[in-house]
């Protein structure tokens, strides 16, 4: 009788129909949920396009570039991509917010979030971005940011025991814990990080155990390679991308569909200049 009953409970929506949650009870984050995917892409007409723009004062890289891809295919095509869990469901969050990492003066790692992506220009974004990784090396953190590093000032292993009962308040029950504004949706939509500005061709990234969002991309290193282009061989500007979803809230199929969208504006980078403020 019970398990005719659970068979024929409806699906909450697309959010969360059966496989999402039975995928999120079954999985756990970040240890056995993971879907790890990699792909080469033809990059030669985006550094064209990426060269124009300079000139004409607008100071963007790849980075800029698939930031706003991302978030434009969120927005457009995929949006299970801009979701978090609490308490045993997936939440669509309210707006799409990127997380950039960045490259510390140091040599060590810092971030910067920028929201509501899909809404910028390319010039905004370029002048907002520039702006906040500068801040960032100069050791002005983002309020979000000095949350995230709140347990380096805890001493071991109060730290490791902090960081448990934070995971177990904010991300699977849900609250915000009032003293440290930490919440469940604190880190962003999805995070881009690009390792070729750091001499790696390839790299799979991890998904960050606090950071509750669907996936991570990693933009590696551009290389000259042959392709055939209308049966001709030719030299292509080469690129990988390697991306990790947490399956407990999405699926590989949505991997392929950002990867599609991402592919048809390589092709077509002045799309990127369509206003979207």
């Amino acid at each position: 009788m019970i398990i005719a009953y659970l068979y024929t409970m409806k699906p909450t929506g697309d959010f969360n129909n059966r496989w999402r949650r039975v995928a999120s009870t079954i999985y756990r984050k970040p240890v056995d949920s993971k879907i790890f995917g990699a792909a080469e892409l033809d990059v030669t007409r985006l550094e064209a396009f990426i060269n124009t723009q300079r000139r004409e004062g607008i100071k963007i890289t790849l980075t800029h570039l698939f930031v706003m891809m991302v978030a434009r295919c969120i927005k457009d095509e995929v949006p299970q991509l801009n979701v978090f869990f609490r308490r045993g469901k997936i939440i669509p969050r309210k707006s799409i917010d990127a997380m950039v990492s960045v490259l510390q003066a140091d040599g060590g790692m810092g971030s910067v979030i920028i929201e509501d992506v899909d809404k910028l220009s390319l010039k905004s974004l370029a002048t907002l971005l520039n702006a906040k990784i500068k801040a960032s090396r100069q050791g002005k953190e983002s309020k979000n940011m000095q949350q995230k590093n709140i347990l380096s000032y805890i001493p071991w292993p109060i730290r490791q025991w902090f960081f448990s009962f934070y995971k177990t308040l904010t991300i699977q029950w849900g609250f915000t814990l009032p003293f440290t504004r930490l919440k469940a949706n604190i880190f962003g939509s999805y995070v881009i990080t690009n390792i070729g500005s750091i001499g790696l061709d390839t790299g799979y990234p991890a998904l960050l155990p606090s950071g509750n969002m669907a996936f991570v991309m990693v933009l590696g290193g551009v290389k000259k390679k042959p392709a055939v282009i209308d049966d001709q061989i030719a030299i292509r500007r080469v690129m990988s991308v390697s991306v990790v979803l947490d399956h407990r809230l999405v699926d590989a199929s949505h991997g392929g569909k950002l990867l599609r969208y991402i592919k048809t504006c390589i092709n077509n980078p002045e799309t990127l200049l369509n206003n979207s403020e």
